[in-house]
């Protein structure tokens, strides 16, 4: 019984991993698809000034920022291993 319902809580984690992975692609290609068409625009409107490199470092930055939530903190030690670790930590200093 305990074996079912572990199989159950993998397959659960597994899925939700999946769907955050899902969401990080979909992110890449809107940002893959938003940068080009601020720059046409840029260049189209204003092209004496590349306003487009902000915008651009904007969407650089919060796709690294959600690589390292779904991929990059684990790499440093600070994934969901180490959430369990410190709970269990902080529940036995309690006690």
């Amino acid at each position: 019984m305990d074996n079912r319902y572990t199989e159950e809580q993998q397959y659960i984690k597994a899925k939700e991993q999946v769907k955050k992975i899902k969401g990080f692609y979909a992110h890449i290609v809107v940002t893959l698809c938003v940068v080009p068409f601020l720059i046409f625009i840029n260049l189209y409107v204003t092209p004496e000034f590349h306003w487009f490199w902000f915008p651009m470092g904007g969407l650089t930055m919060s796709i690294v920022f959600h690589w390292f939530s779904i991929f990059g903190f684990e790499k440093f030690g600070f994934g969901k291993d180490w959430e369990d670790r410190k709970i269990k930590e902080f529940m036995n200093n309690n006690n």
